[in-house]
């Protein structure tokens, strides 16, 4: 039997803290090298485009990949895991909302490994769906008492913004500009699908910490040249996902300014592998582009847990491995 969980399902099964804690458990093994992860690949077609993040890992007996097919109409995701021992498969996960939460407890688990302690003010530049998990996961690491956010669309900032005070208990306000949201915030999150930056490196001040999660593409952009300058502190989820896919790094390694191979993960910040921040005045950024090791952990956590509640349905497929 083969475990199905809806959006729905996972939605009752998932919450922020459950999946920050599945994010550092997961980097900390990659890093660790207790798990495996094989960089995006993508098919792209007219119609649209298919794109496959895989990942292992052998504690947890799951070998999996999540694969989405994105289209101008839409976008559709799933996870699917194997139990590595018997060779079957033993969940399939509806994963459009589960991609999400993965994407922003990465962000999360970044800022409290190299925000300083006492931030408490974040800005953010965009207000899409991928904005909801950044700014909670934040909020969940650090005692944030004010958030400024800014998005081109001011209705939608407006909505946003409503929506993020009352989830989150904290006073979110709309920001006239990229530039104020920025300009005194401690943290700050870029979550856009620009191509040209939204942030540039004049706004940045000493201590701030910077998650940019929304350039997972080389052709994407999100900080500028003088950004990347300015910041001591540098990493990534994954060095191999970063030089496949992060546009806000390319420029400066074209220009010899930085080398993939010398990157720090953010899972070797966490494993004390590789130093995060030193001092409270440097500048850290964290690029993070997705891992098929995050959603198979957060994925093998949702299974858990509907096999413990009850959620979920076994769908009746034969499922017997080739000998």
């Amino acid at each position: 039997m083969i475990r199905y969980l809806t959006e729905a399902d996972v939605q009752k099964l998932l919450t922020m803290p459950i999946a920050l804690d599945a994010m550092e458990e997961a980097h900390r093994a990659l890093a660790e090298q207790r798990a495996i992860d094989v960089p995006r690949a993508r098919i792209h077609l007219p119609q649209g485009t298919q794109h496959v993040l895989q990942a292992a890992a052998p504690e947890l007996g799951y070998i999996g990949f999540k694969y989405y097919y994105s289209r101008p109409a839409g976008r559709s995701f799933y996870v699917h895991l194997m139990r590595i021992a018997e060779g079957n498969l033993d969940a399939i996960i509806e994963a459009a909302w589960m991609s999400r939460l993965r994407t922003g407890a990465a962000s999360g688990v970044a800022t409290r490994h190299l925000a300083n302690p006492e931030a408490s003010v974040l800005g953010q530049i965009g207000a899409g769906n991928q904005g909801v998990s950044q700014l909670e996961a934040v909020c969940q690491v650090r005692k944030i008492r004010t958030v400024k956010v800014f998005a081109r669309n001011r209705d939608r900032l407006t909505a946003f913004c409503e929506k993020m005070s009352k989830a989150t208990g904290v006073e979110v306000k709309p920001a006239e500009s990229a530039e104020a949201a920025v300009r005194g915030s401690h943290v700050v999150n870029v979550i856009t699908k620009s191509a040209e930056p939204v942030l540039r490196g004049e706004w940045l001040e000493p201590g701030q910490h910077v998650n940019a999660a929304g350039s997972n593409a080389l052709a994407r952009r999100e900080i500028d040249d003088a950004a990347v300058k300015k910041c001591d502190v540098i990493t990534v989820d994954g060095r191999g996902t970063a030089r496949n896919e992060c546009g806000d790094l390319l420029s400066a390694v074209e220009k010899g300014w930085l080398r993939w191979d010398h990157l720090a993960e953010i899972g070797e910040v966490i494993a004390k592998k590789a130093p995060g921040r030193t001092s409270a005045r440097q500048i850290s950024l964290y690029e993070s582009h997705g891992m098929g090791l995050q959603d198979l952990w957060i994925g093998a956590k949702a299974v858990a847990l509907s096999r413990e509640r009850g959620v979920g349905i076994d769908l009746p497929v034969g499922n017997v491995a080739a000998r």
